[in-house]
């Protein structure tokens, strides 16, 4: 029998991934679903490419390149040396064994299948014990108003580096896009116990996700405990750039500010040890540990402290409706 879903975690990027693995590894096996970003999504040569979906893959899927926490561990790169020699577009990395997930996606894409589909059967024959749920079947794209013109994430975030200024986001499809059954039927689950925002960018990251139509609602209609992890430690972000983006739309890099982003979605919130001095001025319960995720024993420590203020959330509902 497949074990059912207790815990729903929304991710994107590398911070989202290294949670996710977290909890993966503290929660008995199949009781974690993740809820993945593909506002980074993109097409290039040709091919259907999903960063974060592929991430979370390798990642669950133990053949991640730890040192990057992206991209594949046993990785060659025969076809850039090639396109390199031919002059074609080097600025995205593709690696040999990565190509194949691509150029398999994009054919069966082609043929009308759902993304949903197509990453359980990846997820399966990686071995990812965990579900593994695109935000939607339907393509949105991340687009950003910067200095140099309304920029593809992917351009922003790799081929410049997050180098150019951003004005605004906005998120390209959302409004035709729709929360999946798959989705849907976890969150009516009453095995469900807690929903999980991994500390990747609130608003690269985040927000394209609850960009679809009906997706806060039915996340608040769970009615289980939603924890967000703060991406910030003292003011900064650990990797990427959520300090930057948050300074250039006039947003203090803060807790607080964390706080007000998912006001009305969260229950609680996680932080970490430095921004401690925060947590009384917050309207909302706290936790404070060590967030920094460096091993795999800070990535079980995050996803417990996780857990433990949602099932402290749960217990206290439960006391006051006795």
């Amino acid at each position: 029998m497949t074990p059912a879903i207790t815990v729903l975690a929304l991710s994107g990027g590398v911070g989202g991934a290294k949670l996710a693995l977290g909890l993966e590894r503290v929660l008995p096996a199949g009781e974690l679903a993740v809820l993945v970003n593909t506002g980074d999504d993109f097409t290039h040569l040709g091919l259907r490419i999903c960063p974060d979906l592929d991430t979370l893959l390798y990642t669950l899927g133990g053949v991640v390149h730890t040192g990057q926490g992206w991209g594949r561990a046993d990785e060659s790169f025969g076809f850039m040396e090639e396109l390199r020699r031919q002059g074609g577009p080097d600025w995205f990395l593709l690696g040999d064994r990565d190509l194949v997930l691509h150029v398999e996606r994009t054919r069966r894409l082609a043929a009308g299948e759902r993304l949903t589909v197509l990453m359980a059967e990846f997820a399966q024959r990686f071995g990812v014990r965990s579900r593994l749920l695109p935000m939607s079947d339907t393509p949105v794209a991340t687009l950003l108003d910067t200095e140099a013109g309304e920029l593809e994430f992917q351009h922003y975030f790799v081929r410049l580096r997050c180098t150019p200024q951003v004005r605004a986001l906005r998120f390209a499809g959302a409004a035709q896009a729709r929360p999946t059954d798959e989705l849907l039927n976890v969150l009516h689950s009453k095995a469900l116990q807690a929903v999980i925002l991994c500390p990747s960018n609130p608003y690269l990251s985040i927000d394209p996700i609850l960009a679809v139509p009906g997706m806060r609602a039915a996340l608040r209609a769970s009615g289980v405990p939603i924890i967000a992890v703060s991406p910030l430690i003292g003011g900064r972000a650990v990797k990427g750039p959520t300090a930057k983006i948050m300074q250039e739309l006039g947003i203090e890099a803060s807790p607080a500010s964390i706080a007000s982003h998912y006001a009305g979605l969260i229950d609680g919130l996680v932080l970490d040890h430095a921004d401690a001095a925060h947590a009384e001025a917050l309207a909302m319960p706290v936790l404070c540990t060590d967030t920094l995720m460096s091993t795999l024993a800070d990535r079980e420590r995050v996803a417990a402290a996780a857990l433990e203020l949602a099932t402290a959330l749960s217990r206290s509902r439960a006391r006051s409706r006795a």
